[in-house]
């Protein structure tokens, strides 16, 4: 990892390129993310910094938390990750990491938790065709074959069933940077990132550039 951020995503709007197309984004409010610790393969066996986003009362922190940020002299943050940087030595304990890490035609990769369903059915969660909606069906959004007959007699693994949806951690590879905005600290990222509006996500370079 060269580079990497912690935002919060604000909503997707649109604006036009240079060549006059107009252009899907995604607005993430990019940082600060102020560094709370720096880990060394001396004292830890590897090199990461430990950064803060978010601002938090001392009030909702843990005391073991609350005395990470005390013993480095830093304000508390709502959030703490950390980065494990091939280069951890222009960081140091109190700098912040800015929008401005990442600038205008870069890729990225961003790092979020989709939007939560709770428990869905087939139909919503999979896809799948729903039934006959006649009068005399009796069969409309219910799942349909479960597996084979009496061989073997139970189903199988990996069934598509109704369960829960949504809610996991998923990575959307190779986006590009649109805008930089480092006095705002906006990041305006082409297509969708995962989760709703005010989620956090982590935003890096893209381990698979495309030519």
């Amino acid at each position: 990892m060269k580079k990497a951020i912690l935002a919060e995503k604000l909503g997707m709007t649109q604006v036009f390129a240079k060549d006059g197309s107009l252009v899907p984004v995604t607005v993430l409010l990019a940082g600060p993310c102020a560094v709370i610790r720096k880990k060394t393969v001396l004292n830890d066996g590897y090199d990461a910094v430990q950064v803060g986003f978010g601002e938090v009362k001392e009030k909702r922190l843990t005391k073991p938390v609350l005395g990470q940020f005390r013993k480095n002299g830093a304000k508390p943050s709502k959030l703490l990750r950390e980065f494990r940087l091939e280069d951890t030595s222009a960081f140091g304990v109190g700098n912040a990491i800015k929008a401005d890490v990442f600038a205008e035609g870069d890729r990225v990769d961003v790092t979020g938790v989709t939007k939560g369903h709770g428990f869905a059915g087939a139909i919503k969660r999979h896809g799948m065709h729903r039934g006959p909606m006649a009068h005399g069906s009796k069969y409309h959004r219910a799942l349909g074959s479960l597996s084979s007959a009496t061989t073997p007699g139970k189903v199988k693994k990996n069934k598509r069933m109704p369960g829960h949806f949504g809610h996991v951690r998923r990575t959307v590879l190779n986006l590009k940077v649109v805008r930089s905005d480092a006095e705002r600290n906006l990041l305006l990222v082409k297509g969708a990132v995962p989760g709703p509006r005010g989620t956090v996500i982590l935003v890096r370079d893209s381990v698979k550039v495309e030519a």
